[in-house]
């Protein structure tokens, strides 16, 4: 994480490079101008608030997640697998719960969910029909091991 937090570190700070780059570049635009007319008749330069405010905003949000980066590495305590240059690729995987490779239920499931979302954009009565599907890939998901040949 301590590398992840260097990189969010040199993000944040090309975000605000490039807010302010991106302001100067606005002010210096001859064919962006005011709206409204001045006394003097000829509009002035005027920055562009759209992007200069989404720029810095995502230079913000890269300094948040560096220093949540940072701070999460310090409250670990020892070194990461992935923060180490002689670690192997087995050091790093953790165990990540029991997956069945066979199984058609997790396809049956996006395929009810998918329905349910249809439905809200087509006509709400295919949401009752894909909520069925749903409801029975998730039974099936959940008591997959209790029932025929991988029943224990």
């Amino acid at each position: 994480m301590g590398v992840n937090a260097k990189l969010f570190w040199i993000l944040a700070g090309f975000f605000v490079v490039a807010d302010a780059a991106y302001t100067i570049w606005s002010l210096l635009d001859s064919n962006y101008r005011v709206s409204a007319e001045p006394a003097g008749g000829v509009p002035g330069p005027a920055v562009e608030w759209v992007g200069t405010v989404g720029i810095a905003l995502t230079g913000v949000l890269s300094a948040f997640i560096a220093f949540y980066l940072g701070r999460t590495n310090k409250s670990v305590g020892g070194t990461l697998a992935e923060d180490r240059l002689d670690a192997d690729i087995d050091d790093g995987d953790a165990e990540q719960g029991f997956f069945s490779p066979w199984s058609w239920w997790p396809f049956m499931l996006a395929a009810g969910a998918a329905t349910v979302f249809l439905g809200i954009a087509v006509g709400f009565w295919v949401s009752y029909i894909g909520a069925c599907i749903a409801l029975i890939s998730l039974v099936g998901w959940i008591y997959e091991y209790y029932r025929g040949n991988f029943a224990r």
